[in-house]
């Protein structure tokens, strides 16, 4: 999408907060206090910062903690007011900042979702029309119909983002709501929010500065209230880690963000037998294939019928597997029709659906395609090292098409079929550890 015409501008954005040490002086504000005496200290959360977005951006939002990011995000809502400045938004916007909030929470789910899809302008027969779509992708069954006083945190985000998803807005606000929740519900927010970019304007807090990277347009830099800098997302970035005492290595994994891991190599990374008896060995538990997760295509091709990591006689399932060392993913399929021209590909995401690397059996096929007749099964196999993973949750796509790759028609697509997670890691620097041949450190006189 083509970026066109300004939908917000915030001009000199100041916010500040007056901090009483006693009750008392609250009333004696109020009573006597004037402009040259004041009975409180104040603490501006956001001072002088200004920001245009257009139709079509999106616009991440970094800082520390207590920078000013969500006391931003709440005056652009309308559910803050600034103390100074001006704010201009063109369109309807939509919003998920604390946990909860807009909801009452003596309501049941539904009778929020009544709520909340009133406010933001949809009609009683609109709302009773998107009611089950709503439903259907909160995913939290029979508490729907429970007071969400009773919700986890997770299944608050779940209602919270189900409704804006389906409130037609213009704007989206995403306030670090993407932290909380399992990973199947994480990665169908994302799918929804790249299929949004193509037509709508998203604005995107979190401290994943990688994930800034990978779905920004641009960021700005928001520190003690104050606008640091503003520019394209790798600048921003850039910037920001050199000057964070938190993510002070996050630029040099810039370069690595869509780096692809599809060579067969023979030798491993020396320090993984280092590592092997020690509590930083990459341990990755991994459950069992999932069909019943999210599915594009028509089953009348393909059944994707199992997933599973091998040993390497690949002869052995494993439900746990080492990053840095060599494993087999396997895919087994059954033709349901008869296929030309068959690939079989998978991409390993992290939990913000971010693809870390993937591949599929074109290339080394592609003088000699294979076919799969009705009834027949095939597997596609990928041997490699798993790069090390950082401590977190992951997931495996597998996909089914026929054709080339350029020119292909996927016949089955599986989000999800695999899920893991890196229980402990060596892995500090970018997304992934790649496995080094060699490290050397010398010195000569």
């Amino acid at each position: 999408m083509s970026f066109k015409e300004i939908v917000l501008s915030a001009n000199d954005l100041s916010k500040c907060y007056q901090i009483y040490d006693k009750p008392v002086d609250r009333l004696l504000q109020g009573l006597f206090g004037t402009r040259n005496r004041k009975y409180y200290k104040e603490y501006w959360a956001l001072r002088d910062v200004s920001v245009q977005l257009r139709k079509g951006e999106t616009l991440g939002i970094i800082g520390d903690n207590g920078a000013g990011k969500s006391t931003l995000l709440q005056m652009i809502a309308g559910t803050l007011s600034a103390t100074d400045g001006h704010i201009e938004v063109h369109g309807k916007v939509a919003a998920i900042l604390e946990l909860g909030a807009g909801f009452n929470p003596e309501f049941t789910g539904r009778e929020n979702i009544v709520l909340s899809a009133s406010i933001y302008g949809l009609s009683e027969d609109l709302i009773l029309e998107r009611m089950g779509a709503i439903e259907s992708f909160a995913e939290i069954g029979d508490f729907i119909d429970q007071p969400v006083k009773m919700y986890s945190s997770g299944m608050y985000v779940r209602l919270a983002f189900a409704i804006i998803a389906h409130v037609d807005a213009d704007i989206l606000i995403i306030d670090e709501a993407l932290a909380v929740g399992d990973i199947f519900f994480t990665q169908k927010c994302m799918r929804f929010l790249r299929k949004f970019q193509e037509h709508g304007t998203l604005l995107f807090v979190s401290h994943d500065t990688s994930a800034v990277l990978n779905f920004c347009d641009r960021a700005i830099w928001l520190n003690e209230g104050e606008l640091i800098m503003e520019g394209t997302a790798k600048e921003v970035v850039e910037r920001y880690s050199r000057g964070s005492h938190t993510n002070k290595l996050v630029e040099e994994s810039l370069d690595s963000l869509n780096a692809q891991s599809t060579e067969i190599v023979e030798w491993q990374d020396d320090r993984i037998f280092t590592l092997d008896n020690t509590p930083l060995r990459n341990e990755i538990r991994v459950f069992k294939f999932e069909r019943s997760n999210s599915v594009e295509g028509e089953k009348k091709y393909v059944d994707i019928v199992d997933v599973y990591f091998l040993d390497q006689s690949k002869e052995k399932r494993l439900s746990g597997i080492v990053g840095g060392k060599m494993t087999t993913l396997s895919v087994q399929c059954r033709a349901i029709e008869d296929i030309e021209n068959l690939i079989v590909g998978f991409y390993l995401k992290d939990r913000l659906g971010q693809f870390l690397f993937g591949d599929n059996t074109y290339i080394t096929f592609q003088d000699e395609p294979l076919a799969a007749r009705k009834g027949e099964s095939f597997y596609g196999k990928f041997s490699f090292v798993m790069p090390t993973l950082s401590v977190g949750k992951y997931s495996i796509d597998i996909a089914v098409a026929s054709g080339t790759q350029e020119a292909n028609k996927t016949l089955q697509w599986i989000y999800d079929a695999l899920v893991f997670d890196s229980l402990t890691s060596s892995h500090t620097l970018g997304l992934l550890g790649i496995p080094i041949s060699r490290i050397e450190l010398s010195i000569s006189s």
